[in-house]
């Protein structure tokens, strides 16, 4: 199989990366960024390609691509947190519905 080859991979994990592509690009990334990056996190999340049925067949994946970070604000102090906190809710406030 070719290094590439993206026929071991499910149609729901096609269908993810898909989307996750589109997400990227919506937000300015360039095609190839955003496809290496949505790859990568199908296989972060899955394990790489499997082919339906089998051994993997309807096992939670946890999706730990959603669940990474978040460990950065609590070393901030408090001060800094309530500071972001407050610009934030001052930003939701000054736009319109």
């Amino acid at each position: 199989m070719p290094r590439g080859d993206k026929s071991k991979y499910t149609d729901r994990q096609k269908r993810k990366a898909a989307d996750i592509v589109e997400s990227y690009e919506t937000r300015g990334t360039d095609h190839a960024e955003a496809e290496r990056i949505a790859w990568a996190t199908v296989n972060k999340d899955d394990g790489g390609g499997k082919k339906p049925g089998g051994s993997g067949r309807g096992v939670d994946t946890g999706h730990p691509a959603a669940h990474a970070g978040g460990e950065a604000s609590a070393s901030r102090p408090a001060a800094d947190r309530s500071a972001s906190a407050k610009k934030a809710a001052a930003t939701r406030r000054a736009q319109p519905l």
